[in-house]
């Protein structure tokens, strides 16, 4: 059967109910043991809920630049998986419900909420005019309106797509992502300063959005990669996805874990070289008691195990490998997001408990859900691209 037939025959297969069963099981739990955490222990709940709202953001937003990234280079390769991170973004949909805790807790987990402590604190008053309720309530507004509607502009055009065929809508979608380019770099990189880094308010760092980029990049590639290799072993794509394909999301893998590291040991070196206080500080504390054991481990396996175990050319089409590293680059991106958070909320020493457990089984239950629900009744496959056959044909 030849690549045009499979595009013309492609039938829509509905994804088995086992994976819609197991994410609203994650989801539950992770929900009631979140509730009963904001119960008992709203802070430390509030600082977990951080951590789950930029791993859904990582996955959702990563995704979406990915679409954005395809239209903008004429990527071919990608096309036949497109729609699989089109679907993943939908996950934006649901983030200002995320978010919500944590903004009613703001007093409990920002300093800079604190009118009496930023009376007596010459840095936070000099921060001030970016650092109030005010804006902060403006800007996380403005970031949601424009994830959500470039999300929904991106994969109307793509879905209509699909039934007229019209080439246009390429150009369309093409256009709309070089606007989108340029407001993703500036709320990616602000909203990751006042979710995570306005927790430590007196920290500066000129690359911890790039750093928070390359987090994002992964995680989105990753939550990708798994879906589209188990989704072909299953027979939902289209024919011809193979080892090709894989070993392009391989390197991509492997490329954006030597990137994260080079981001994240240049984010050192230059507060290191420095040495100012009011950046070192930042660094100390998580090189001080338990968080230095948790440290060494964090850069063990964010980049030690994954660069060995994607190093090798074969490691980088072999499906099983792909799938095993793409979950294990997913849980390491929540660690990261953890070891950027829970510091301040934990100066003196490593916590993780079932609070912890909680928020992890939520976000991933969540994201699970959500793809499980926009993928019911859509094609999983962008049948109507022009450049389907050719993202099909694509060999190396």
């Amino acid at each position: 059967m030849s690549s045009s037939e499979n595009v013309i025959e492609y039938n829509r297969k509905e994804i088995p109910p086992i994976f819609g069963k197991f994410g609203l099981g994650l989801f539950g739990i992770g929900l009631v043991l979140s509730v009963l955490a904001y119960l008992s222990e709203p802070t430390r709940s509030a600082y977990n809920n951080v951590i789950l709202l930029e791993f859904l953001s990582s996955v959702g937003l990563g995704s979406l630049f990915l679409v954005a990234l395809e239209y903008i280079v004429g990527s071919v390769w990608s096309t036949p998986f497109r729609r699989i991170f089109e679907i993943l973004s939908s996950v934006l949909l649901i983030l200002p419900l995320i978010a919500l805790p944590v903004y009613l807790h703001s007093h409990n987990i920002f300093h800079w909420t604190h009118a009496e402590v930023v009376a007596v604190d010459e840095i936070l008053q000099a921060k001030s005019p970016y650092l109030n309720m005010t804006f902060f309530t403006i800007r996380i507004i403005a970031y949601f309106a424009i994830w959500i509607l470039f999300h929904l502009l991106l994969t109307k055009n793509s879905r209509v797509q699909d039934k007229t065929k019209d080439p246009k809508l390429t150009k369309i979608n093409t256009k709309l992502s070089a606007i989108f380019l340029p407001l993703f770099v500036l709320t990616l990189t602000f909203s990751s300063i006042d979710w995570m880094m306005s927790l430590e308010a007196h920290w500066f760092s000129t690359i911890f959005g790039v750093y928070y980029f390359s987090g994002t990049f992964l995680a989105a590639l990753a939550a990708g990669t798994f879906l589209i290799i188990w989704l072909n072993e299953k027979g939902l794509l289209v024919k011809g996805i193979g080892k090709d394909h894989y070993y392009s999301l391989g390197a991509l893998l492997f490329g954006f874990i030597n990137f994260w590291g080079y981001i994240a040991f240049s984010q050192y070196l230059l507060i290191w070289y420095a040495n100012l206080p009011e950046e070192t500080y930042w660094y100390l504390q998580r090189w001080e008691g338990s968080w230095m054991y948790f440290s060494i481990f964090f850069i063990i396996v964010h980049f030690v195990v994954p660069y060995f175990a994607l190093l090798s050319q074969p490691s980088k089409m072999d499906p099983k490998r792909l799938k095993f590293m793409a979950i294990w680059i997913l849980l390491v991106h929540i660690i990261d997001l953890y070891w950027i958070v829970m510091p301040s909320f934990s100066p003196d020493g490593f916590i993780f408990g079932w609070i912890e457990i909680g928020f992890i089984l939520l976000g991933l239950g969540t994201l699970i859900v959500v793809f499980n629900f926009k993928a019911k009744g859509t094609n999983l496959v962008a049948i109507g691209d022009p450049r389907l056959k050719r993202g099909i044909d694509f060999r190396l």
